[in-house]
Formats: structure tokens, sequence, C-alpha cells
């Protein structure tokens, strides 16, 4: 048989092996016995038939519901410069260039060489005894690697690289809904910090008031001095209240700084000026199980990681195979004046298979372990999907009852305050005693202490109830 022909045979063997490959390892699709499967991991929320919440699917940048232009332009600067995004979408890119050298290596390698040279060849190694004349010479020539991919350990292998280069995605989309629920947490504490300084300041006020008509009651002989120590003692205690609130007011101005990429310290003064949260005066969407599985971010990553461990069976099982790599190469060596003359030319074209036997072992034994992995993969999946329902129930129960709350605090500090303007008028007729208007005092004060609390608390409770839906980014599905 004609060299020719015995080459073209080989070739059309190789490329009908490489057309008859298989692709060994699991296809991926979400185990049936995953939790996301369940019917009732989709269906509505059990907490959320309170009249606070609505059945409507949450807007992709929920934190515009409060409409507070302020708190939109925190977020922006947060998405521009927060160095927790910065770390993410630097990993991203890294993934994504894994993802594209992965890809590369079901192409042809192709590399030339060329290497003129001058120099005397060795006359004693070519039985000569007389020296040979120096001279030019030259070796050049183009080789083509192809790996055939028979048994599908490139394609599980880019089909890993894929679906970790989607998982880092995930893992970015997931610091962007941190990252604006935290600006948003920072925003809220600011202003509640702000409003609470207000309301215990005017209870410092309202203090002053009664210690000075006490004083003014003991100059007119109808008091006494014990009555004027009791008043400037609570009097105290309200100022003692406020320093804890300036703290509280500047460390939550210093985490918004750090937040968008800036200094503490270096917010503008309508942050220092805010002093009433933002809060929702409407039923806050939040949609339905099935609209959580697909929004969350860290549901869609941990979804992508199980498919990376499944597509890594593939790869480990590969190793039972052998590696066949198509190689053709061709070129010229000789003198320099012989470049390109039919004398000069040379190629050769073969498979290069290798199989590394006893090795059967160690492959099973890798096998073993990347089936541990996607097992393990599983696991954390279901847990983060488990997580994921549970963090809304919670933050939906946690909310409806702090409404609840709220809304009994309101009536008791509008008790409290005609309670205490009665008690005041009557003490300054002289129909009630000292202690039942300082008493009073006190629980007028307490009340608007817990009320300017329990605000604070709802607005980050809000917060947390966005963060627990993950809304923003709901690029992915579950397969």
């Amino acid at each position: 048989m004609r060299p020719g022909i015995g080459a073209a045979l080989l070739v059309a063997g190789v490329i009908t092996l490489a057309g008859c490959g298989t692709v060994v390892g699991p296809d991926y699709r979400v185990p049936a016995q995953a939790v996301v499967r369940q019917p009732a991991a989709s269906a509505a929320f059990a907490s959320a038939a309170e009249a606070a919440f609505d059945a409507r699917a949450l807007p992709p940048q929920w934190w515009r519901l409060y409409q507070d232009p302020t708190l939109d332009g925190l977020v922006a600067r947060a998405f521009a410069a927060n160095t927790d995004l910065r770390v993410a979408a630097a990993n991203l890119a890294r993934l994504q260039a894994l993802q594209v050298e992965a890809a590369r290596l079901g192409r042809p390698d192709i590399s030339v060489h060329a290497a003129p040279a001058y120099g005397r060849p060795s006359a004693a190694a070519l039985g000569r005894d007389a020296p040979l004349p120096a001279s030019w010479s030259q070796d050049t020539g183009v080789t083509m690697s192809y790996q055939l991919d028979l048994f599908g350990k490139i394609a599980r292998t880019i089909e890993a690289a894929g679906a970790d280069s989607a998982a880092a995605q995930a893992a970015l989309d997931l610091a962007r809904v941190t990252v604006a629920a935290e600006t948003a947490r920072a925003y809220v504490d600011a202003c509640a910090a702000g409003q609470q300084i207000l309301v215990a300041r005017h209870s410092v006020a309202l203090q002053q008031q009664f210690v000075k008509l006490t004083g003014q009651r003991i100059a007119a002989g109808r008091g006494n001095a014990l009555d004027e120590s009791r008043a400037q003692g609570q009097l105290d205690q309200l100022r003692a209240a406020v320093p804890p609130l300036l703290g509280q007011h500047r460390t939550a101005q210093f985490r918004l700084a750090v937040l968008t990429g800036d200094l503490p310290g270096t917010l503008s003064a309508n942050i220092d000026e805010c002093h009433i949260p933002p809060r929702l005066q409407q039923a806050i969407p939040v949609g339905d199980g099935a609209a959580l599985l697909r929004r969350r971010p860290d549901i869609r990553q941990a979804e992508r990681n199980l498919a990376a461990t499944s597509a890594r069976i593939g790869v480990a099982t590969s190793a039972l195979y052998p590696d066949i790599q198509l190689g053709l190469s061709g070129g010229s060596s000789g003198s320099l004046g012989q470049f390109g003359t039919a004398s000069s030319l040379h190629w050769s074209l073969g498979p290069l298979i290798s199989w590394t036997l006893p090795a059967t072992g160690s492959a099973r034994s890798r096998i073993a372990q990347a089936e541990a992995g996607n097992s393990a993969a599983l696991a954390r999946f279901d847990g983060t999907v488990l997580k994921a329902l549970r963090e809304v129930e919670s933050a939906l129960t946690v909310y409806a009852r702090e409404l609840d709350r709220n809304a009994a605090l309101h009536d008791a500090r509008d008790q409290g305050a005609r309670a205490s303007e009665q008690a005041a008028t009557l003490f300054r007729h002289g129909r009630t005693d000292f202690l039942t208007t300082l008493d009073a005092e006190r629980t007028l004060a307490s009340a608007e202490s817990q009320l300017a609390s329990s605000d604070a608390l709802l607005a980050s409770e809000q917060v947390t109830l966005f963060l627990a839906l993950g809304g923003g980014w709901e690029n992915g599905t579950i397969p």
C-alpha cells in the first residue's frame, strides 16, 4: 500500500472513532429528590397572609419602593465603588478566563519552528577523516496536534468550567443583593438614630421644664428638696440616654461611607441631617416560593456548584480510558540551499495513544472522590434552599409582629402624653402630688423612647425582609 493511501485510511479511521465517541459520566439535571423539586418549596409563603404583605412580584430594584432619592443615590454609589463587589467581579473575570481556556482544549494546537544555523558537523561521526567545511543548515516545520475527545473528558471539563463561571456570576449577584441591603440598612440606622436623638433631647427638654417648675414650687414653699432631687435624677437619666445614640448615629454613617467606597466621615451633610427613617407606607410585595427560588443568587450559586461537581465525575471517569491525540507535522531539514526541495521535505501523520495501566485503582478512587463531592454539593444546595425559605418566613413573621408592637406603642405613647399633660395641669394647681406627676413624666419619656426604638427596628426589619427575598437579580433558572 502506498504511504499516501495508508495515511488517508488512518485519518479516516480516527475521524470515524471521533464521531463514535461517548461522553462518560452523568448528564446533569437537578435530582428529583432535591428540596427545590418539592411542590411546597414553590408554594405561597405561609407567613405572607398578613395585611402587611402583597402577593405581587418583588420589583427588581426594591429600594426604589421607598421613593427616597438619597437612598437611591447611595445604592448607586455602592454599586460603583464597593470593595466587596470589586472582589466578586474580579473573581468572575478569572473564572470566565478559565472557561475560555477550557473551551480551547477542543481546538487543534498548531506550532511553527524555524532553526537556521551556521556550523560544521563532526566528520568523525560520519566516518570521515578530513574535516568537513562549515556551512549553513536549516530545520523548519509545522506541527499540529488535536485531542480526540472520544470519551468526553474535554466536554465535561468545558461543562464544569461553564458551571463554575455561572456560579461566580451568581456570587457577584449575591454580593450586589447584600451590598444594596447593607447600604439601605446603614442609611436606615443613621436616620433612625437621628430620630431617637431628637426624641431623647425632647424628653430632656420637657424634664428640664419640670425641674424648673419644681424649683419654683419649692421657692414658693409648696415643695421640698426631695422632690427636687427626684426630678433632677430623672433628668440625669434622660441625659445619659443621648450619648449612646450619638455614637450609633456616627457609626452608622461610618458604615455607610465605607459601603459606598468612601473614607469614614466623608458623607454629605444631608445624611447627618436625616431624622426620619425611610418606611414603606404600602404592603410589601413578596411573591411566592417559586419566584424566590429563581431570584435568590445564593440558590443559583449552589445549583451551579452542583452542576460543576456532576461534570467533574465525568472528568474523573475519563481516566479509565486512553487519551488519543492526532498529530500532523511537516517541514524541511538539510542545508540552507536545499530548503524547499523534495529531498529536504518531511512529514508524518499518526495518533499518539497514552493509557496508563494498571492505574484503574487510582482512577476509581478519583471517581469516588468526585461522587462524594457531588453528594456534598447536593446537600449544600438543599441546605441553601431550606435556609432561604426559613429566612423569608422568619423575616415575614418578625416584621408582622413588630408592626403589631409598633401600633401598640403608638397607642401607649398617645395615652402617656395625655396623662402627662393632665398630671402637669393638676400639679400646677396643687390638685395632685409630686410623685404622680413625676411618674407620668417618666412613663411618657419611656413610651416615646420605646416607640422610637420600635420605629428604628421596624425600618431595619423591612431591609432584612428584602434581603431575605433577594430581589434585584433574577438572571438564572433552575434546570
